[in-house]
């Protein structure tokens, strides 16, 4: 299996500096990643370093909290398209679906599809119960999402095996999974896209990708 193509290689800490941004852009562009993900006040330079490429450039939006009115999300995602992100992973109000508030949930992700990138919605799996996941689930369907996202990587836990079973189980064919939080090995994120992710978030894409070089060299006769 060819990692490149499902891998996010993944910048989101509050002490990014620029430096590290260039980096973070260069091996994508080296490796042939899918994308990369960065907080939006470095998204201009690295969709900048990253056009014509075929990396997508990809921000977040109500991080890591998805505390936020839909109103603030909905303008950040806005200027993120504006500053060349292709698309948007944007944090659920975790509250909001907790209480069953099911159509502020939908009218906010509504909202931030209005700005034309593809859209992930993080639901933040550590948080819910089962019937909460299949309500975030309902939820990104009918507002019109393009994927549910597990995890932020800063929650209670990253993503599971049995997250993106559930997941698939409940989404319908077209909705595609991102796995995201503590992905560190080539044989979880393996495991986690047979079980039906279509999209790997982690801050160690460079060192699974070497992982997986040394183990096809290994297979070498």
């Amino acid at each position: 299996m060819n990692l490149e193509g499902y891998l996010e290689s993944t910048l989101l800490r509050a002490d990014t500096r620029s430096e590290e941004i260039e980096k973070l852009c260069a091996e994508a562009m080296q490796y042939n990643l899918r994308g990369i993900c960065v907080n939006p006040c470095y998204i201009a330079p690295a969709s900048s370093m990253l056009r014509g490429s075929g990396v997508l450039p990809v921000t977040v939006v109500g991080f890591p909290l998805g505390a936020d009115t839909g109103m603030v999300k909905a303008r950040a995602a806005e200027q993120a398209v504006l500053n060349g992100a292709l698309e948007i992973d944007m944090v659920i109000n975790i509250g909001a679906l907790k209480d069953g508030r099911k159509q502020e949930i939908i009218d906010e992700i509504a909202l931030l599809k209005k700005a034309g990138a593809a859209l992930k919605v993080i639901i933040e799996t550590g948080f819910l119960l089962s019937k909460d996941i299949a309500l975030a689930c309902h939820c990104a369907v009918e507002g019109g999402a393009d994927f549910v996202k597990t995890s932020t990587g800063f929650g209670p836990r990253g993503a599971s095996i049995n997250d993106i079973i559930l997941l698939r189980s409940i989404l319908p064919a077209r909705m595609q999974i991102k796995a995201a939080g503590g992905i560190k090995s080539a044989e979880f994120a393996r495991q986690l896209i047979r079980a039906g992710a279509s999209r790997i978030g982690t801050s160690s894409a460079s060192a699974i990708m070497q992982e997986a070089a040394a183990e096809e060299k290994e297979k070498e006769p």
